[in-house]
Formats: C-alpha cells, sequence, structure tokens
C-alpha cells in the first residue's frame, strides 16, 4: 500500500508539472505528501485526481493544482522563511508548506478540522507547524513579522491585520472576490503594497470568527 501510494504522488506531481507546476521544490513536496490521508475513507480513491474534494464542516480540501500553484508563487524568487497559513482545513496545504519552510504558523476557524489535521501532521512527523484556533481575519500577531503568508479561503476583501504582518519584503498569496475571485500577490516594501492578479479562481469565503 505505502509503494502504490508513493506512485500515485508521484503521478499526481508529474500531472502537475504538465500543467505549468515548475518549481521542482514543490513537485518534490506534492510527491512526498499522501493526499489519501487527508480525506475521508470513502473519497480515499479520489485523492491523486487533480480536483477539490468535501472534508465536512462546508469546507473542502483545495485542487492540488492550486495548492501547488500558490506555493510555488509564495517562492518565487523568495528564500523560505516563517509563514503564515490562514485556514489548516485538512491540513494538506500546511504538509506542502512544512516541506518547504522552516516554519509554518496555521490558523483555523472550525475546532473540528484543527484537531484532525493537527493528528494528520503528527503522523507524518512534520514537527516545525505551530496551529491556533482562532480567527483569520486577526492573522496571529504574537508570531508576526512573518515572511509569507497564503490564505485558503476567500474573503470579499484583503484583511488590513495580515497586510500588516508581513514582514519587508514579505509576500501575501490570497483569493479575492464574492461571486468572481482572483488569486492574488501581494508584496510589501516598507510601509507600501504593489499586488498582481494570477488567475480566477474559487474558493470558499473566509468567514470571521471562532467556530469551536
Amino acid at each position: 500500500m505505502a509503494v502504490a501510494t508513493a506512485r500515485s504522488a508521484a503521478v499526481l506531481a508529474q500531472k502537475l508539472r504538465s500543467e505549468g507546476i515548475s518549481d521542482n521544490a514543490v513537485l518534490q513536496a506534492v510527491s512526498q505528501v499522501p493526499r489519501h490521508l487527508f480525506v475521508e475513507a470513502v473519497l480515499a480513491h479520489k485523492a491523486y485526481e487533480n480536483t477539490a474534494l468535501p472534508i465536512g464542516q462546508g469546507q473542502t480540501i483545495s485542487q492540488p493544482y492550486i495548492v501547488a500553484r500558490m506555493t510555488q508563487l509564495l517562492l518565487q524568487g523568495k528564500a523560505p522563511g516563517k509563514l503564515l497559513e490562514i485556514g489548516t482545513g485538512s491540513g494538506y496545504q500546511t504538509a506542502i508548506l512544512a516541506h518547504l519552510f522552516s516554519h509554518v504558523c496555521s490558523v483555523e476557524r472550525i475546532k473540528a478540522l484543527q484537531f484532525q489535521a493537527k493528528r494528520r501532521l503528527q503522523q507524518l512527523d512534520l514537527h516545525n507547524v505551530s496551529m491556533k484556533h482562532g480567527d483569520g481575519w486577526l492573522g496571529w500577531p504574537s508570531k508576526a513579522p512573518f515572511d509569507s503568508i497564503i490564505v485558503t479561503a476567500a474573503p470579499a476583501e484583503v484583511p488590513a491585520a495580515l497586510l500588516q504582518q508581513l514582514a519587508d519584503g514579505g509576500r501575501l498569496v490570497i483569493p479575492v472576490g464574492a461571486k468572481e475571485q482572483v488569486l492574488r500577490v501581494y508584496q510589501r516594501n516598507a510601509d507600501s503594497f504593489s499586488s498582481q492578479d494570477i488567475e480566477a479562481v474559487r474558493f470558499v469565503p473566509l468567514v470571521p470568527g471562532e467556530l469551536g
């Protein structure tokens, strides 16, 4: 089973390469993370397809292409340092990031999802992750500043707290919009921010507050 899983993850990585993911480190991380551990057993047969899947609580595990695309955008021309993830979800994106960044701080508003994700990351011996149950709109001020921030749900507009928690030279990758969403990259330069729209996307909304 372990060999078959490794083969499936490697095939997924090759599929992503053919779709335009070019960062070898990102593809290596995809090939190392067993995605079937992050979905319900009844959906395990779909785990290595390039598609989003439900994980309960009205949330989804993102399409592998989007996971890899956002990760590649974070790394482009930047040394991987300390990263903030808003929306732990299943923990799959967190696991990919943990293979690439020195430390990952991940915030999840739904307690049940955070608990499951924490268990999965421990199972994979990924110990460079700090996790918090909290409101993603607020970021994680006590751990700031961050070299990189990734948001895996879409606010109608970018939370100001996240921009303020970026280190100078830091990069934020976030889907933005209500009915129509776009994947956007923000770069901080001292007290100013530049942005670039990348492509149209579809994420669940970034909801303020916590859910026990």
